[in-house]
């Protein structure tokens, strides 16, 4: 078995040195132009070459949740595409959304700015029951967050393209269901794959009709969200503030006006870490469930692109 690792950006030998002692019979290397046909790849943002040099691929393995710059490009004709389906990134993005839907709620911000200028000063409680939280795609990392803001006693509600059910979370879904989806909500979360579909759902249109004063907070893919938009609706006060994660461009430009934005809160791309050693094992026993013909899960359908 030949394996070989494409991932931009990504230190190789970690990686290959887990790779290696979990799969101590196969022949495990980094990508180069020119290099022996692998039977599979362990990839991240890998260029085009990469997949014309390499059409006998029998499966890619996305070492990140999203696969969205993956389906931009013209795949090996019989490869199949296998992401994560959590490795440690789950509990990370509930750790994140959590915090920063609480944050927003106790209005922590703002006392946080009042001590720093030197004012003590309290601040009406708002009542839990008015914050409803919708989250926007419930797959693996979406289910684990609306699970996760239920024990705070939020009204969670969730909303997916098909049917789920997750305990505790009022799920809703396909367009009958958004409107109301989006009516009902007070701090959005976007968890949804980019896809054609998705891109700029985060729109004048949709935020404006979430509640009045409402919350948004974006983990998902910066393509998502149309910038000028939500500055536009925070200037018209429709939108309260924003955390956001992901950006159209990263790092985000010097100059762009978010950085001035005192209501939007930003980190770089970092709510839910890829781990190795979690990614490694789940990587390695799909490796060998599909050389045996077994079934693995987290397949994904070129047509829908997740």
């Amino acid at each position: 078995m030949r394996v070989t690792f494409c991932c931009t950006g990504t230190k190789a030998e970690p990686w290959l040195e887990g790779l290696r002692a979990a799969l101590p019979d196969a022949d495990i290397s980094v990508w180069a132009p020119g290099a022996p046909q692998a039977d599979y790849a362990v990839v991240w943002a890998p260029p085009q070459q990469f997949m014309d040099e390499q059409p006998g691929l029998k499966a890619l393995f996305n070492i990140g949740a999203g696969v969205d710059a993956l389906m931009k490009l013209r795949l090996p004709a019989n490869a199949q595409v296998v992401r994560l389906d959590d490795a440690g990134m789950s509990v990370q993005m509930a750790e994140y959304v959590t915090q920063a839907v609480i944050r927003h709620f106790r209005e922590l911000d703002g006392y946080e700015a009042d001590m720093r200028a030197g004012k003590w000063a309290f601040r009406k409680p708002r009542t839990r029951e008015d914050f409803a939280v919708g989250v926007m795609g419930l797959g693996v990392l979406g289910e684990r967050v609306a699970k996760a803001l239920t024990v705070f006693e939020f009204p969670v509600l969730g909303w997916s393209r098909s049917p789920k059910a997750v305990d505790g979370v009022r799920t809703l879904h396909g367009s009958d269901g958004f409107t109301e989806f989006l009516s009902q909500t007070r701090v959005l979360i976007n968890l949804l794959p980019l896809t054609p579909e998705t891109e700029n759902i985060l729109n004048r249109e949709n935020l404006g009709r979430l509640q009045a004063g409402a919350y948004v907070i974006n983990v998902a893919r910066g393509g998502h969200l149309v910038e000028d938009d939500l500055l536009a609706l925070l200037a018209e006060g429709q939108i309260a503030g924003a955390t956001l994660d992901v950006f159209r461009q990263e790092p985000l430009p010097a100059g762009h006006p978010f950085w001035s934005e005192p209501r939007i809160t930003m980190t770089p791309h970092t709510s839910a870490r890829t781990l190795r050693d979690e990614s490694i094992a789940q990587i390695v026993g799909k490796v060998v469930d599909l050389s045996q013909g077994k079934p693995v899960k987290g397949m994904v359908d070129p047509q829908r692109g997740y």
